[in-house]
């Protein structure tokens, strides 16, 4: 009798903690439909058109051979690489100097030239072709310095390369910083103490600490510039590369089997990428132990005013860059007519019905923050802080890293070739502002997702264990514990996707109609309309657009700690 009486004693706990775990997998299989249908839908839908001919008809690998035999498009696949591997060559030695500078000097204004360094990262990459086209294009206030150093003209490979680093250098730089900042200042004080050199101390710890930040930053570097759109298109003139060759063979000559061969080209250097970099994480070792002591660099007059030389030029460079944008925007008639005017701010606001398009990208990112933000941190949350079903776990978490391996201009048209299907339930989605912002939230889950599970992994399991033994459900203690304290990694999250958002044209160029244009797309058709000022004038205010967030956000973040971290006080 006392066992029986147990028994039905215990049946409602089961019930209770059963019915609660199937609501957790119920919201997994959501989030896994969801990146199903919007990633996975979108990436089987090139390699099926990859085999198959305009009729849709199986050919094999005929295409892939068709596109060997095709002089042209693998001179495009030289041209990506080589450029690609020159950016890589120039931004990590700049990159590392200015991490290096600073992490490791006393030099002044640290705050000020970092903030600096992250300017490129508010406006579009195709700023940078604009601006170096009014620096050293044909009636470029430079032009004569290129032919000093043997270039005949900005336009094609040099305009790329010089674009291309100004655009990827802040996402080298944090990865570097990160990785010098990792220091144990106990190396350094028993080198110190054997008479070890700068230079010997420089390359026995220094480099190998950072080697791996090094690879890591390669590979994005590397990744990013193979696969960018917006600054081949403004600058690269007659000078083809893959990301181009797809626009053209899609749009321009509607060739999808070959223009999906092409984006799986385009999709193995990132995936190849990931997979090192995996593999680099994995052989990572921990830089500092329990009993590790932070560095902290020495007070050196002569190497500090050095560094802060450096910095000082390397800011300047980029300041020049914006600097340049911003003049030409507001130049009356370039060059014959430098008087400040609002005509390129009108032209393209009102004239071009660019305002529309400004406003379409406001609702996008808008949207792309509140809905990324959300589904992002809900999946982390029940990958990480939910117990049961390994396998569905398993595919969510896959699915969760899979878009950092998948280039934004691959996923774009992954999207026309899946939801302009014939029979395509979600078909009606086709040509809405709405697939734009899935496909954003898409192209950026990732980075998001690994915030989300950062901040969750700081969160001791004890809270889990406690409510489960308290039979309080997982989503109250998600809504009382958990939500307060990743409070501010919510609003990071939100930040970047909003930022990215604003700024992207590859991972959209494919999806926009007349009515869902967004203001990058309309820059792009202003500048192939030879409106070039107000292209610039354009870019300038999705930049000022991507401050005025970033403080917002900010101010957000100062207002989230006041009232959900006061616990760290």
């Amino acid at each position: 009798m006392t066992a029986v009486a147990a028994a039905l004693a215990s049946a409602p706990v089961r019930l209770k903690i059963h019915w609660t775990e199937r609501l957790a997998h119920a919201g997994m299989v959501i989030v896994a439909l969801a990146l199903l249908a919007f990633l996975a839908g979108p990436l089987g839908a090139i390699l099926l058109k990859a085999i198959e001919d305009n009729q849709g008809q199986y050919v094999g690998l005929a295409n892939f051979i068709a596109y060997a035999q095709t002089p042209a498009l693998l001179d495009s696949l030289w041209n990506s690489l080589w450029v690609s591997g020159l950016v890589c060559i120039i931004v990590l030695p700049t990159a590392f100097g200015f991490a290096y500078a600073l992490t490791r000097s006393r030099m002044r204004l640290k705050a000020l030239v970092r903030t600096i360094t992250l300017v490129p990262l508010l406006a579009p990459s195709l700023l940078a072709a604009i601006s170096l086209i009014y620096w050293f294009g044909n009636q470029g206030v430079l032009k004569h310095w290129l032919a000093a150093v043997g270039i005949d003209q900005i336009y094609g490979a040099p305009g790329i390369v010089l674009a291309e680093t100004f655009a990827v250098f802040p996402h080298a730089l944090m990865i570097l910083i990160t990785a010098l900042a990792a220091a144990d200042a106990r190396l350094y004080e028993a080198a110190d103490a054997l008479g070890t050199t700068a230079r010997r101390k420089f390359f026995t710890i220094t480099l190998p600490g950072a080697k791996y930040g090094l690879i890591s930053a390669a590979l994005v570097t590397f990744t990013l510039v193979i696969t960018d759109f917006g600054i081949p298109k403004v600058i690269g003139g007659n000078f083809n590369v893959l990301a181009t060759d797809v626009f053209k063979l899609v749009i321009g000559q509607q060739d999808f089997p070959k223009g999906a061969v092409v984006a799986l080209l385009l999709l193995a250097p990132a995936v190849l990428t990931f997979a090192v970099d995996h593999w680099v994480s994995r052989k990572q070792t921990a830089m500092l132990s329990a009993r590790a002591v932070p560095y902290r660099p020495k007070r050196a007059p002569l190497f500090d005013g050095l560094m802060s030389l450096y910095c000082a030029t390397v800011c300047a460079l980029i300041l020049a860059m914006l600097g340049m944008a911003l003049f030409a925007s507001f130049a009356s008639f370039w060059p014959y007519d430098l008087k400040p005017s609002w005509r390129h701010y009108t032209m393209g606001l009102v004239d071009a019905e660019v305002g529309e398009a400004f406003v379409n990208s406001l609702v996008m990112s808008a949207g792309t923050a509140l809905v990324g933000t959300l589904l992002v941190f809900a999946g982390a949350y029940l990958l990480e802080k939910t117990q049961g079903a390994r396998p569905l776990r398993s595919v969510v978490r896959l699915f969760s890293l899979l878009p950092m391996a998948v280039p934004g201009l691959v996923l774009g048209l992954g999207y026309i070739f899946f939801f302009n299907a014939p029979g395509n339930p979600l078909g009606g989605l086709y040509h809405t502002l709405t697939l734009l912002t899935i496909c954003t939230i898409v192209h950026f889950y990732t980075t998001g997702h690994l915030t989300a599970v950062t901040a969750l992994k700081a969160l001791d399991p004890e809270f889990e264990s406690v409510s489960a033994s308290l039979k309080v459900p997982f989503f109250k203690t998600f809504w009382r514990v958990t939500l307060p304290i990743c409070t501010p990694a919510l609003v990071d999250i939100a930040r970047y996707f909003f930022i990215n958002a604003m700024t992207t044209i590859s991972a959209v160029v494919f999806l926009y109609s007349p009515e869902t244009k967004v203001a990058s797309i309309a820059i792009l058709n202003l500048d192939e309309a030879g409106e070039i000022g107000a292209a610039a004038a354009m870019a300038i205010l999705i930049a000022a657009a991507n401050t005025v967030a970033t403080l917002l956000f900010m101010a957000l973040g100062w207002w989230v700690d006041r009232r959900t971290q006061a616990w760290k006080g």
